[in-house]
């Protein structure tokens, strides 16, 4: 079987500052049309910050399409023509006025493959130095937290913590340390 679906046409919908979307009729593999209602997104970075003490640097903001306050690992989308490792740096600073001299990769998440193109580039890496005041966007507003690693896993574990990429970080980086690559 060939897995592929064949975009024949494309109507736009909606074209705004982050997201675009449109709906495109596609012909499936086994020749049948459907239609595939798809939103664009530039991507995004996180970040999994260690403090010399083990702890993770979370951020907690409002997150308006679920009307709550999120736990999450700092993050953002990407700019225009941004590259993915400048934009994680940028964002670690930014959201938690802290810098790093390594980091590692923890690869990429499509937190919504059936609908949205949007990826996720994840890193690791330890805090250097004091924290400088936070640089935040004039529409972004949020407060940093620190947590012990073993109890950030233990809430995902436990189903506190619902942000994916923050899930996937927190585990990864658990996973690093433990075979001592961080």
């Amino acid at each position: 079987m060939k897995l592929f679906e064949k975009t024949l046409s494309q109507t736009e919908l909606y074209k705004g500052r982050i997201i675009h979307v449109h709906v495109d009729d596609v012909e499936l593999e086994n020749g049948q049309p459907a239609r595939r209602e798809v939103v664009d997104h530039p991507g995004g970075v996180s970040v999994c910050i260690l403090t010399e003490k083990d702890e993770v640097i979370f951020v907690r903001q409002f997150r308006y399409p679920y009307k709550q306050v999120l736990l999450e690992l700092p993050a953002g989308k990407l700019e225009p023509g941004e590259d993915p490792f400048e934009a994680v740096k940028r964002e670690q600073r930014e959201e938690t006025g802290t810098t790093s001299l390594q980091y590692i990769s923890l690869g990429e998440v499509y937190p919504t493959p059936g609908y949205c193109g949007e990826i996720i580039r994840l890193w690791a890496c330890r805090a250097q130095g004091r924290a400088e005041e936070l640089s935040l966007d004039e529409d972004e507003f949020l407060c940093t937290e620190r947590i012990p690693l073993e109890k950030a896993v233990e809430m995902v574990c436990n189903n506190e913590i619902p942000d994916a990429k923050t899930q996937i970080g927190i585990l990864k980086t658990a996973e690093l340390v433990k075979r001592g690559r961080l």
